[in-house]
């Protein structure tokens, strides 16, 4: 008699967030974010849009353990976020997450495979396997021809992918974008949001925050947050 195999256990969100909101204090006191609940799933893309002053930049600082929540609950990967001190905060949020800016933040004398193994030096991942990752991340962001480039020579969209395979290099649970294309023209902006369809069809998370409706429009699911209270398009 063959034994039944077991049900496969669905892995956990990779962002939950429930009841989350952040009041900063004050007299009186100042809601940036009401509370929230947001659940993004593994390998989605989504785009959360909004005016100046919404409470984005707050959401994005919250998702990305740059601040604390108020009120509520954010797991990330299943881990309370909540419960951890400081350090281990700042651990998981070098593993776990892989930050893009507006700004490239590139070093400007390091090389493109450089300027991705410091991300690698700073996670303290072994020293003999970062070297291979770097130049697989800049294949993956479809640089593998720029490796030796300084970023004083390269396009735009080009810095920016590099500022995306740095991002990527520690292999996260979660691309997390804020403004990705801001500093970009039309075709540079159209390359990067290209490279990120790729990436979600390899099986990336991706959260990008834009005012932008172009660049969100290419997200699979898309949230509005307004006055600190994120919306679905159909509650808006």
């Amino acid at each position: 008699m063959t034994a039944e195999a077991a049900p496969a256990i669905a892995p956990p969100p990779v962002i939950a967030l429930r009841g989350v909101g952040r009041t900063h204090p004050g007299r009186p006191p100042v809601t940036a974010l009401h509370p929230t609940d947001l659940t993004v799933h593994r390998g989605e893309y989504l785009a959360v849009t909004g005016p100046s002053g919404s409470g984005k930049s707050t959401l994005l600082h919250l998702l990305g353990l740059l601040d604390t929540p108020t009120t509520g609950r954010y797991e990330l990967d299943g881990i309370d976020t909540g419960s951890l001190r400081d350090r281990e905060r700042s651990t998981l949020r070098g593993r776990r997450i892989g930050f893009v800016f507006q700004s490239f933040h590139l070093l400007p004398h390091r090389t493109a495979e450089e300027n991705v193994l410091l991300a690698q030096v700073y996670n303290r991942t072994p020293r003999r396997t970062r070297r291979a990752a770097a130049l697989e991340a800049l294949r993956l962001v479809g640089l593998g021809h720029r490796t030796d480039a300084l970023p004083g020579t390269m396009s735009g969209g080009e810095r920016q992918r590099v500022a995306i395979a740095r991002a990527l290099v520690n292999r996260p649970s979660l691309l997390l974008c804020d403004e990705p294309t801001g500093n970009l023209d039309s075709a540079n902006a159209d390359a990067v949001l290209a490279r990120f369809d790729a990436l979600h069809a390899q099986g990336f998370t991706l959260l990008v925050i834009t005012h932008d409706p172009t660049v969100a429009a290419r997200a699979e699911r898309r949230v509005t947050i307004r006055d600190g209270r994120l919306t679905t398009p159909e509650e808006v």
